[in-house]
């Protein structure tokens, strides 16, 4: 099979197991939390703070990381190829 085909008939597994998803809320849940965690961690590796300081942070720490990787894209687009 090419890198094309195998491409391909992921996708098609892909939409299939979405299509017959019926909370999707719940199915990604798991990978929220792990992100979650991750900037918690992050900003509280020792555990000390009160959770709502931890949450501000890491709310505050994932923002940092998101726009830090939206500029690296704009970066990357902007580059002759």
């Amino acid at each position: 099979m090419t890198p094309a085909q195998r491409t391909t008939r992921a996708k098609i597994a892909a939409h299939t197991s979405w299509a017959n998803t019926s909370d999707r809320s719940a199915r990604t849940a798991p990978a929220r939390r792990a992100a979650r965690d991750r900037f918690e961690k992050q900003v509280d590796p020792e555990g000390v703070l009160p959770p709502r300081e931890r949450a501000l942070r890491a709310e505050s720490a994932r923002r940092a990381y998101f726009s830090a990787l939206a500029l690296r894209s704009a970066r990357a687009r902007r580059k002759p190829q």
